[in-house]
């Protein structure tokens, strides 16, 4: 089968799945206990769910756009 018809190349797919698991590594930073009726939990606003996990879904989405503009490089 030609190459040449193929629209990502290997090195998109190993830049998209580096994405992926940026962004997951973002979400499990982003998880933890919640607060419930009975008892308030201040681990939800801390620096770590509120300011390091959106940043590091945001670098991952943008490592996405970047794998997916990534131009192949054309073998012959």
């Amino acid at each position: 089968m030609d190459k040449k018809n193929f629209a990502f190349g290997r090195m998109n797919y190993i830049l998209l799945a580096i994405g992926m698991a940026v962004i997951i590594l973002g979400f499990i930073l982003m998880s933890g206990s919640g607060s419930n009726e009975t008892a308030f939990a201040p681990d939800i606003f801390s620096a770590r769910r509120i300011k390091l996990a959106p940043a590091v879904c945001f670098a991952g989405f943008i490592f996405m756009m970047y794998g997916i503009m990534h131009k192949p490089k054309v073998e012959n």
